[in-house]
């Protein structure tokens, strides 16, 4: 067995449009007048064909739509892709199919194209229940749109998420808490729940080094709205199983968890990573990040990826440390036990005696007081 099957094997596209940018997100995403998208189909399955080569007998457990807003794909572009992946690989009985989407009542309109492509999930980004919100994070839709597509959601797929930003800009506890059952009364199956963080290069970056984001709550107002999403999630009976997303039993995001997991995923589109062993050696694999470089490349040399680095043992440690541990399982350290060494050891034993960290000899996880305060944690496990 090779470690990437402890997490299993997983697809990742990415497609790189917005009808426009968020003033909060450093994804790699663009806005323009007009997409081929049969240009864009055609490098897809190329990609797809490439990779496969190289995974030939693989079990695809998952395969993730992300971007970008992946709702504006032509869903027989979606098809045609699914076709595709389906003839590659053999294909899990309970792969999961997942497609990002923006709540317009435009895009909810191509939901059953999708469904009929084979997508059985949908994740939607939300974001916030209430239109004054949603016009300061630069949302184009509304709440009662929202609502209505997500009613759409719940009635063609097996399986919905929604996202939702909190510690947002004069937001109080008691705020977020409603907005949280709220939240819950409606949910399906999953949430992802995230604090707003203020990214370099961003809009609200740029505002908020002027000094010009205000009413933004301090940091332990936010983590007292951690703490009440924990609480209320909870007792609704969506656990947290990782930092920032909870889920009904038995829900949880399979293709996420591959990821956290530390498997094996192929990264499709610009800008897409992903992480491939092949031949007994794990390899960091990254795309070109804009779009009209990525699409060109393909078309002329039949391969997307801009690099492919050979990654040492002690940098899988890292790796694999660094994502497992946001899960609520945490990791099974024996899959790296040529890394444990002493500096690492006595890191982790000085981290369980202050009671941020548990160890039974076989699983590393977080306590529930080491959890708010993960990267900290994180710095002081991994400090050199």
């Amino acid at each position: 067995m090779e470690d990437w099957e402890h997490g299993g094997f997983g697809l990742y596209i990415h497609w790189p449009f917005c009808q426009a940018k968020c003033p909060y997100c450093d994804f790699n995403s663009h806005v323009v007048a007009h997409i081929d998208q049969k240009a864009w189909q055609d490098a897809y399955l190329s990609e797809i064909e490439r990779i496969g080569a190289e995974t030939p007998g693989r079990i695809l457990r998952s395969v993730f739509f992300g971007g970008g807003t992946p709702s504006l794909m032509n869903p027989d572009v979606v098809d045609a892709i699914l076709t595709k992946v389906r003839a590659t690989w053999p294909i899990a009985n309970d792969i999961e199919i997942t497609l990002e989407a923006n709540p317009t009542s435009v895009e909810a309109g191509r939901f059953a194209g999708y469904r009929d492509a084979g997508v059985n999930r949908a994740s939607m980004g939300i974001q916030a229940l209430n239109d004054a919100d949603l016009k300061a994070l630069g949302r184009l839709h509304s709440a009662s749109e929202a609502m209505q597509a997500f009613d759409i959601a719940r009635h063609v797929f097996d399986r919905v998420s929604f996202d939702l930003i909190y510690a947002r800009q004069g937001q109080s506890i008691q705020d977020w808490e409603k907005e949280l059952r709220q939240a819950l009364g409606l949910a399906v199956d999953h949430l992802s729940l995230y604090q707003l963080t203020i990214e370099d290069g961003t809009a609200f970056g740029d505002r908020y080094a002027a000094g010009k984001l205000r009413g933004l709550p301090d940091d332990d107002v936010a983590a007292d709205m951690y703490a009440v999403t924990q609480e209320v999630c909870g007792s609704a009976g969506f656990a947290s199983y990782e930092v920032s997303n909870h889920a009904r039993p038995d829900c949880e995001s399979i293709h996420n968890k591959i990821y956290w997991k530390y498997g094996d995923y192929a990264g499709i589109g610009p800008g897409a990573h992903g992480r491939l062993t092949l031949g007994g050696t794990r390899y960091a694999t990254e795309a070109p990040l804009a779009p009209a470089m990525w699409l060109s490349q393909v078309r002329k040399t039949g391969n997307g990826d801009r690099s492919r680095e050979e990654l040492q043992r002690a940098d899988q440690f890292v790796e694999f440390l660094l994502m497992g541990m946001r899960l609520r399982e945490g990791v099974v350290l024996s899959r790296f036990a040529d890394c444990m060494n002493e500096h690492y050891s006595n890191n982790i034993k000085n981290l369980i005696d202050m009671g941020f960290v548990s160890y039974d000899e076989v699983t590393l996880s977080l306590t529930d007081r080491g959890y708010p305060v993960l990267n900290a944690v994180l710095r002081e496990m991994l400090d050199a």
